[in-house]
């Protein structure tokens, strides 16, 4: 590393100011904010005011400064923040995993034409360095999967349904307390956050574009306790993994709760944190655990971003070029616990070899196949009468 690099951050929230945290007790990253760009002037500060300001282009035209650091909410505006810093040749690092999934072609292009730089590992799991180890470690291994507990929040609470008997309501509330759920949680609980995630993962993992809302998600709102219940009965854990792999030439990619058994990896990640298991040809099965949210284990992920720049170290998109024939496809069938409102909705899925089937007066379920493309057809995660979750 040469010169200090010189911060433009914008936002100053949780991980902003764990990101200033954690920077200045951080030796060996010559680096230092100078500026920070937030939205609301009367909201209390802890830092000098002559650090902040409310006009975008005293950053994104200040040109002393070399990297722009975007951790706003607002996907639409940090997409504009982050196009014009790339286009004026500044490196960028983000934490907005919608924005990046929604544009990531685009941001791919611009980085292309202007050789800048964005780095966005603390858009997917935190402080696990998903990112840098796909880019770099497995940069020509054969990759085969890919699965992920990406969203600690569903995490959390579906560790409280699974280990201590609590209902959704139950456990949502005490995630809510706690602050690991928003006071509307839908991005979390119906799968959005971690749809977003596996979008951007699914390039780095095979060399794909896709756009997220070809992608199925289906989330944990609907869980009953008679779906805990029988969970727990088979001696299986529900978990929110999203997942990727090659099929038939083909690649898929979905995000639906899955029961996994206790020989699995992820039966045993619990509460707030995040894990990944990569199959791969020649290394096998690899695993990466570690907290995805919270303000500091964000930060070390964004402050890992900024060291690398210092180095000028960008992503090189390796498998983008190298992919040519794995089109993205939902046109696979997986085997699923479905409980579900009526036979007419069976007749629209084209649900396929049940195996297992369960009839009471409040409750009904079946395990059998099918197709990605009907679930993603008809809008389940939608309706509040029915849940998924993968038998796995």
């Amino acid at each position: 590393m040469n010169k200090k690099l010189r911060i433009g951050l914008f936002g100053f929230g949780v991980v902003g100011q764990g990101l200033y945290d954690v920077l200045h007790k951080t030796r060996g990253i010559n680096a230092e904010v100078v500026k920070i760009c937030v939205k609301h002037r009367d909201k209390p500060r802890s830092l000098p005011p002559e650090y902040f300001t409310f006009d975008k282009n005293e950053i994104l035209n200040n040109i002393s400064l070399d990297v722009v650091v975007e951790l706003i909410d607002d996907a639409d505006e940090a997409f504009k923040i982050v196009s014009t810093a790339l286009r004026k040749g500044k490196a960028v690092v983000s934490a907005n995993k919608k924005m990046i999934a929604e544009h990531l072609e685009e941001l791919y292009a611009i980085q292309r034409k202007t050789g800048a730089s964005l780095l966005y590992e603390a858009a997917v799991c935190g402080s696990i360095p998903i990112i840098r180890n796909l880019e770099e470690y497995y940069d020509n291994d054969l990759l085969a999967s890919l699965d992920g507990i990406c969203n600690g929040t569903t995490n959390y609470i579906l560790t409280k349904t699974s280990e201590e008997n609590k209902t959704y309501v139950e456990a949502l509330k005490e995630a809510q307390i706690k602050g690991f759920a928003e006071t509307n949680p839908r991005l979390d609980v119906q799968a959005f956050d971690p749809k977003y995630k596996l979008t951007i993962l699914l390039n780095h993992t095979f060399g794909l574009f896709v756009k997220p809302d070809d992608i199925l998600n289906f989330g944990i709102q609907n869980l009953s306790s008679a779906d805990s219940i029988f969970a727990r009965e088979k001696g299986l854990r529900t978990k929110l993994i999203a997942h990727t792999s090659k099929v038939d030439g083909k690649v898929v990619g979905y995000v639906i709760p899955t029961f996994v058994k206790q020989d699995s990896m992820f039966y045993g990640v619990r509460n707030e944190f995040n894990a990944l298991q990569l199959g791969a040809a020649f290394s096998d099965k690899q695993f990466f655990y570690g907290k995805g949210a919270g303000g500091h284990p964000t930060a070390s992920a964004v402050l890992s971003d900024i060291s690398a720049l210092g180095y000028q170290y960008r992503y090189e998109y390796k498998k983008v070029e190298q992919n040519g024939i794995n089109p993205f496809s939902n046109d696979h069938l997986i085997e699923v616990y479905l409980r579900y409102p009526n036979e007419t909705l069976l007749k629209d899925l084209g649900v396929t070899d049940i195996k297992q089937r369960f009839s009471s007066d409040d409750t009904q379920y079946i395990i059998g196949k099918v197709s990605i493309e009907a679930l993603l057809k008809q809008k389940l995660n939608e309706r509040e009468d029915v849940f998924i979750a993968k038998w796995n």
